[in-house]
């Protein structure tokens, strides 16, 4: 469920008719609601209540800092990637004891800064990484917490560019080899080993894949406990999916995905922590642009927008499905032509939809992409000096501009001319 629902003929989020931001801030932009976000990171602690947990937003799906102030208000901690989602993550007031520190490349300064900053675990992704971390720590004087993410070769069945738990994918040590890594970890002083970190992929819309892997992960804490090490926290990841195509998507719910978590391994005394994202942050969001043109081609119809590849990229990248509607309401019973969804970008890939079914719009109409609000924004450029759209929060009847859009003078005055041109 969002809160972006057609009142009086008008799509509006929450209780602000669209066609008032857009009067507001120009299109294209991105809006979003605060009521979708509370609701879809309470449907995760909530399912997990009773038992010891953590739901660890994670910021790589959207890191602006008024979304992350939403969730930080709700208790939630924070799964970040880098220095700087870890900044984002701490000017709103997130402590270091509720950030969790993942991502395959980890630097010794983001290690410094997270260890001087604190943080309450590093999911370590290999044995150099861990051989790193160690020495950053004893130079600083200090341990750390560590898990270990183990790559349990279960595949995700989901899009290649998503999957992270396949033997072929970058991410993690394989769990066969685990005992031996763990083993080198626990004699490493910087080191406090506390738990096992697992994280199969994205946009999964099927439980089956994730039981696979608890299970899996199930067996291997009770190995390491009997090695002599103290399991006492179980990192799941995130992963679960949304619903794209409302027509034929039904992805497992939150509290079918924690009842699944309660299953495979609740019983082993773990603090739980998992890191969606997605689920929080996608259907919480559109993005809103207007019809520059249609244009008739040799054997197909284009709708040409203000918004391109650069504002969205998640179609040219993924080849994924946005449903997008009017912000006026259809007229029942109109009967749909078929175009393609394009951008003004001079890039074949500039498309958001080939052959999509539309209800009659015209040049000037304001659309609707649903489900933008996870790898939207964060994902954009200013490719062909576009600059970056809007970024808008709605709560209620009130809105606010969270990321303006910048001039052109402001994005040409970032480049430096050498002094002997």
């Amino acid at each position: 469920m969002d809160h972006f629902q057609y009142l009086d003929g008008v799509l509006h989020a929450e209780g602000v008719a669209l066609p008032e931001i857009a009067l507001a801030v120009g299109t294209p932009f991105y809006v979003y609601s605060t009521a979708t976000l509370e609701r879809h990171f309470r449907l995760f602690d909530d399912a997990l209540a009773g038992s010891e947990h953590l739901v660890c937003y994670a910021v790589k799906a959207n890191s602006n800092q008024a979304v992350l102030k939403i969730l930080a208000n709700l208790g939630a901690g924070m799964d970040v990637v880098s220095g700087g989602e870890y900044a984002r993550a701490r000017a709103v007031g997130v402590p270091g004891e509720r950030i969790v520190f993942s991502g395959v490349g980890k630097t010794r300064a983001e290690m410094s800064q997270v260890l001087a900053g604190g943080i309450r675990q590093i999911n370590l992704e290999s044995e150099p990484e861990m051989e790193l971390l160690n020495r950053v720590a004893s130079d600083m004087g200090v341990t750390v917490p560590v898990s270990v993410r183990v790559n349990p070769d279960v595949d995700a069945k989901t899009h290649e560019k998503i999957s992270t738990g396949k033997a072929e994918n970058k991410f993690g040590i394989p769990i066969g080899r685990a005992s031996e890594v763990y083993a080198k970890a626990a004699a490493l002083p910087g080191l406090q080993v506390v738990g096992i970190d697992v994280h199969i992929g994205s946009q999964l819309t099927d439980l089956a894949p994730f039981g696979e892997a608890f299970e899996m992960v199930a067996g291997l804490t009770g190995q390491l406990r009997a090695e002599g090490h103290d399991i006492r926290r179980l990192d799941l990841g995130g992963g679960l999916g949304i619903p794209y195509q409302r027509s034929n998507e039904v992805p497992p719910l939150p509290v079918e995905f924690c009842e699944l978590i309660k299953r495979k391994v609740g019983h082993l005394g773990c603090e739980i922590v998992i890191e969606p994202g997605r689920l929080i942050a996608g259907n919480a969001g559109l993005m809103i642009s207007r019809v520059t043109n249609l244009k008739s081609g040799e054997d197909r119809s284009f709708l040409i927008l203000d918004s391109a590849m650069n504002d969205l990229v998640r179609p040219s990248m993924y080849s994924s499905f946005h449903e997008i509607v009017p912000v006026v309401e259809p007229v029942p019973g109109v009967e749909p032509e078929p175009f393609d969804v394009v951008g003004p970008v001079c890039e074949s890939g500039d498309t958001f939809a080939k052959e999509r079914l539309m209800p009659p719009v015209e040049q000037g109409d304001l659309v609707a992409f649903r489900s933008a609000g996870a790898y939207g924004a964060v994902m954009s450029s200013e490719y062909n000096t576009r600059p970056l759209i809007p970024e808008v929060l709605v709560h209620e009847d009130q809105f606010a501009v969270i990321r303006a859009r910048p001039t052109f003078d402001e994005i040409i005055n970032r480049d430096i001319i050498p002094a002997w041109l």
